[in-house]
């Protein structure tokens, strides 16, 4: 099927779904939309993905109650292209962001984006960013409260961009809506500041639907969790920080199900990218220990890699009555599909003004449909560096490690990731075809996005 016929007729077809009459022939209030993410957490740190010692009961509730999505991609390994893209459900180049912002940058998302909150504030949605922003802050025509969303509390970037580990004079600052907070930043509260103000804002949410998007400032480092986790966990202190996390989440579901949304709510989970496990010397001061970071678990790489464990992350999407409980989704899926999956949750058609790089998944999820054999592209700043389609995944990258220049030529990586989803067995030499095959789908899409490619052998 087309792909823009496949999108269009989820999108309607989920649209009658949901604006549907109740029994007593009232019209359905919208879903609500609720989207967590974490920040550098792992494939592997969670328990419903196999962690052997951090406890994540309200994770594994998530989990239990609705599906768990095990080939679920970032849409790049680091922090500001991928907030852009599932903000957007394009790939970040598109969005002007393909690169980490610093304190000192000036640029931000493109003016001439829309966001997802953009769409469903349209549609009636009250809107609310809580946590990590990171998609520029030069200017206020980059800031939340310009981007579609009504209310905002977080902060601006990472919390390690102050000294010692980021050369930068601006102080790290929290955020009311587009001005500063004075008072000096306790990381230590973030997780419980966030929730605090995630509860209350669908406490407060009435009988309008409402989009809430809380990206928690953990676990990236430096790692900090408050006095009622520390020591908590067997894992240590990353291990507490986790916890607390996972302690948020079953807050905000208790929340949804004391007032009566849970059943009319979507919640998904993710994470930005893969653990900092591979983290630069510069961050291994003021008490940073390398077991601060977490565990792709058993798949290849890290953050800023583009090898599974980079991109892949742990996801699940609860949406009670709507989606199965205690169900799987293993066909590969990505970031770049939260908005227009979003979009059909809330019965909204989808836009026709911009490409769009991502694919309704309810029908996936609500195990009525798989979904087709697509594309996805593993892209680190300007590099295209892999293509997964079905199983295969072909990888070309000259990059080593952070702050490395590259320029070197490189061999190609074909993997069969069903059968080896650790990426220990080259089967380029086998598969000559395929590997040919890829590479010029590769060069192709690079042209269409202006794109670089490292250079193959």
């Amino acid at each position: 099927m087309d792909r823009r016929l496949f999108l269009d007729t989820a999108a309607w077809a989920s649209l009658a779904l949901l604006s549907g009459k109740c029994s007593d022939g009232k019209t359905q209030r919208r879903a609500n939309i609720v989207i967590l993410f974490a920040d550098d957490m792992g494939y592997g740190d969670a328990g419903c993905f196999g962690h052997p010692v951090i406890r994540t009961p309200g994770l594994d509730r998530l989990a239990a109650q609705g599906v768990r999505c095990t080939s679920f991609y970032a849409a790049a390994p680091t922090c500001t292209p991928s907030r852009a893209s599932l903000l957007t459900g394009r790939y970040a180049l598109r969005t002007g962001l393909p690169r980490v912002l610093m304190p000192e940058s000036e640029n931000g998302m493109n003016l001439s984006e829309k966001t997802l909150a953009d769409d469903l504030k349209q549609a009636g949605y009250r809107t609310a960013c809580i946590g990590k922003w990171h998609l520029g802050h030069a200017r206020r025509e980059f800031l939340p409260t310009s981007r579609g969303f009504d209310s905002y509390f977080g902060l601006l970037y990472s919390n390690d961009m102050i000294r010692p580990w980021v050369d930068t004079d601006r102080p790290l600052r929290l955020y009311r809506n587009d001005e500063p907070q004075d008072a000096p930043v306790d990381q230590a509260m973030l997780t419980q500041r966030y929730t605090g103000e995630a509860v209350r804002f669908i406490r407060e949410s009435g009988k309008d639907p409402f989009f809430l998007y809380l990206a928690y400032s953990m676990p990236h480092l430096p790692v900090a969790a408050s006095a009622d986790f520390q020591g908590r966990s067997r894992a240590g202190l990353y291990g507490d920080v986790i916890e607390e996390i996972d302690w948020s989440v079953a807050e905000i579901i208790r929340t949804l199900e004391e007032n009566g949304l849970d059943r009319n709510t979507l919640v998904l989970f993710a994470s930005d990218n893969g653990p900092w496990c591979n983290m630069p010397a510069r961050m291994l001061q003021n008490g940073i220990e390398p077991w601060h970071a977490g565990s792709p678990g058993l798949l290849r790489g890290a953050k800023s890699t583009t090898w599974e464990g980079g991109m892949r992350v742990p996801c699940m999407v609860r949406w009670p009555g709507v989606l199965p409980a205690g169900s799987v989704l293993a066909d590969p899926a990505s970031a770049l599909d939260v908005l227009p999956t979003v979009l059909a949750a809330a019965g909204v058609p989808l836009p026709k003004d911009r490409i769009l790089d991502g694919t309704d998944l309810l029908p996936a999820l609500q195990g009525n449909a798989s979904l087709p054999e697509r594309e996805f592209f593993y892209f680190r700043g300007e590099y295209l560096e892999a293509l997964r389609k079905g199983p295969w995944k072909l990888r070309m990258s000259d990059f080593l490690k952070e702050g490395d220049a590259g320029g070197r030529y490189t061999e190609p990586e074909l993997y069969q990731l069903e059968r080896n989803p650790e990426e220990s067995v080259n089967l380029a030499g086998r598969h000559p075809e395929k590997t040919e095959e890829m590479q010029s789908r590769m060069r192709a899409f690079a042209a269409e996005l202006n794109a670089r490619i490292p250079q193959c052998r």
